[in-house]
């Protein structure tokens, strides 16, 4: 790497916001540290109150350049906002793999799901008193056959200025295939990536950050791979968070939310971020 080359600014986005009030004071924590420029929003979540939005934008302020996005949800175990929305489980979005295979057999209405997301673009705008600066999917959903195009017409019409997230890192094929969920998002990403192009909606050139949870790997060491090699403007996806009941009774990933939150807060991220020549600033 040449040492005079100036640093590469990406985006370091942690999901979930909304989700449980233990991941937002962990969201906010590290933005106020400068570890964080970018979080995205889950309007759905049940820690979504004015209180917490209120406190997020107090966060952002004081830390320059942090974008708030929306977390387009479509999965389990949350509602949908719009009553007529189908298919639904017991009055939940479906499971995420049913809502894949649903996608991958044309079995998702588009204009429903367009509506939804119309929905919640709306909320996250109610909330905040403006439109995201970009528009992510909790689970990938964005991604999904019979959900991109939905998706980037809904972005396209309520957030015109929004860019979007693609999930596939761009590394040669050989690379990927000791990683299947990165390798999976890469070939989501690639029709995803065709779309945006042609609804001329920008979205981030590489995508890292995904890694199996439930092993409870080292995050410094997936961090360092993560930032190798990625070009200006990439983002890296991350999941901090401390545990609490709430996160506890919705979803699986919980005290690696918490080792997360550790590394990204510590002396040792800085020192990565240095030495791959990144910057968040």
């Amino acid at each position: 790497m040449n040492d005079a080359a100036p640093p590469r600014r990406i985006w370091l986005c942690a999901d979930d916001y909304g989700l449980a009030e233990g991941v937002n004071r962990a969201i906010r924590d590290l933005i106020s540290r400068g570890r964080l420029n970018a979080t995205s929003v889950m309007v759905v979540g049940p820690a979504i109150g004015r209180a917490e939005v209120t406190a997020l934008q107090e966060a952002a302020t004081a830390s320059p350049r942090c974008a708030i996005g929306l977390h387009a949800t479509l999965t389990a175990p949350f509602r949908p906002l719009t009553m007529h929305f189908r298919p639904v489980d017991g009055g939940l979005f479906l499971p995420f793999p049913k809502l894949l295979r649903a996608g991958l057999l044309r079995r998702i209405d588009p204009g429903l799901i367009e509506d939804e997301l119309l929905a919640q673009l709306a909320a996250f705008k109610e909330l905040f008193g403006r439109a995201p600066d970009f528009v992510d999917g909790h689970q990938h959903a964005q991604l999904f056959p019979g959900v991109r195009d939905a998706f980037l017409r809904a972005v396209k019409e309520a957030a015109p200025g929004a860019w979007v997230r693609q999930g596939g890192r761009l590394k040669p094929l050989g690379q990927l295939l000791g990683a299947p969920k990165a390798l999976v998002l890469d070939v989501l990403s690639a029709q995803f990536r065709k779309r945006a192009t042609e609804a001329k909606i920008p979205f981030n050139p590489a995508f890292a950050g995904a890694y199996d949870f439930s092993s409870a790997p080292d995050f410094g060491t997936l961090m360092g791979q993560f930032l190798e090699g990625l070009p200006e403007g990439s983002l890296v996806m991350c999941h901090p968070g401390f545990v609490d009941e709430t996160l506890t009774s919705l979803d699986p990933l919980t005290t690696q939310r918490e080792a997360e939150h550790a590394y990204l807060a510590s002396d040792l991220f800085a020192a990565v971020l240095a030495a791959n020549k990144v910057t968040l600033g």
